[in-house]
């Protein structure tokens, strides 16, 4: 067994001692490999980001309230009876008491505006519309300018992603909606959540600049005492009792939660696919690699079978060489899309259909994902040229003693 070992080892350093010999070829599978890497966990970068911005806009004691049996915003309609008839209710409804001793609600509402980016293409962006309440209930938000809009203002305040993307919105701008014009009236921030993606101003302004009258689109409210799932279970009582539409109430991090899960789904099948059709190129091109190798040491391999070295040394170092270029490789690759993606920004319809911005997150899960991808690279592609390896004919080396 030492022996063998051996034998194992003094052919590996043969076999990379002999690497300048055969540099171009290997740097080509080492790049190849790292390509491979890099465009993986690119993909799923972008999935770990948009999933991390839409977790960071939804908080365990924030439920949403939602009207017409949709679990979406988009397509919701909550009626202003049933709004009285909560707000009206005695007893446990499940939702906290504000200061004045109402109920700490937000009656909210979107709308999707068109915008000029600084290339000049117009985007999708989401107006939402809340109460004075609203900001309060989203407890992440933070402002970094300016301030509040006024109630019953025509003012805005925009999400930090937004402000940085699009010209015009600078504290104190006006900026003109359809037909309306607004005033900047602040920059806010959120943890890098969805909610940075969001333009916010007071919900009668917004009725009112686009004939929406007295429509709300969900309820926002946040639950009361210390154990959520009993306030949702009693807000889910109250509400099954209010006759008309059917209302339902999602947990905020459940609400995002599945729009993450759609949308982070959708860029996984996009990108596996890719990844593993670079990753067959890639073997099929560590397979020639590491055949151009056992070739280039052919008579090396022979001379030191005829030495008394076994095969499977032979098979062992061929296979380690290979893992070892895919190793390397994986590593190039890593460190490109660590350089390259994290935190660079980017953008994709969202929640509402409108654009919602965020950062790419190389996390450990990514680059482990992507670096085992490339290590199974140079682990299939290298075993067919290990085998060859060690079935090379000693006669080989018997003609080159001659």
């Amino acid at each position: 067994m030492s022996s063998a070992l051996k034998q194992t080892f003094i052919m590996i350093r043969v076999n990379l001692g002999s690497l300048p010999r055969r540099l171009a070829i290997s740097l080509s599978m080492v790049l190849s490999v790292a390509l491979v890497v890099a465009v993986l966990a690119g993909f799923l970068a972008m999935a770990r980001g948009f999933e991390a911005a839409l977790a960071g806009a939804g908080s365990p004691d924030i439920a949403v309230i939602l009207g017409g049996g949709t679990n979406q915003e988009t397509g919701s309609d909550v009626p202003a009876d049933a709004i009285r008839s909560l707000t009206a209710s005695s007893g446990d409804t499940g939702i906290a008491r504000d200061g004045a001793s109402g109920l700490a609600l937000s009656r909210e509402t979107i709308v999707p505006i068109d915008v000029k980016g600084g290339d000049g293409a117009e985007q999708t962006l989401s107006l939402r519309g809340m109460d004075a309440t609203g900001p309060d209930l989203r407890g992440r938000a933070r402002l970094s300018q300016g301030r509040l809009f006024a109630p019953g203002a025509r003012e805005i305040v925009v999400g930090a992603r937004i402000a940085d993307a699009f010209p015009g919105f600078a504290v104190g701008q006006r900026v003109r909606f359809g037909a309306v014009d607004w005033t900047v009236a602040g920059h806010f921030t959120s943890g890098g959540s969805a909610f940075e993606s969001e333009i916010w101003a007071d919900l009668d302004a917004v009725q009112s600049a686009f004939g929406r009258h007295g429509q709300v689109q969900s309820l926002r409210v946040r639950l009361d005492g210390g154990d959520p799932a009993r306030a949702l279970a009693a807000l889910r009582q109250r509400l099954s009792d209010i006759s008309g539409t059917p209302l339902t109430a999602i947990p905020e991090a459940d609400l995002y939660a599945a729009q993450a899960e759609r949308t982070k789904s959708l860029i996984r099948l996009f990108g596996w696919p890719i990844a593993l059709l670079m990753a067959v190129g890639a073997t099929a091109g560590a397979l020639n690699t590491m055949m151009s190798s056992v070739s280039d040491r052919a008579i090396e391999i022979s001379t030191l079978r005829l030495l008394g070295f076994s095969r499977l040394p032979a098979f062992t170092a061929t296979w380690v060489e290979a893992v070892l270029l895919s190793v390397a490789g994986a590593g190039v690759g890593i460190l490109a899309s660590r350089l390259a993606f994290n935190g660079w920004q980017a953008s994709t319809m969202g929640a509402n259909n409108t654009k919602m911005a965020f950062e790419l997150v190389v996390t450990s899960d990514v680059i482990l994902t992507a670096g085992l991808l490339g290590l199974a690279v140079g682990v299939i592609g290298g075993a067919l040229p290990a085998l060859a390896a060690a079935r090379l004919p000693l006669r080989a080396a018997l003609r080159a003693r001659g």
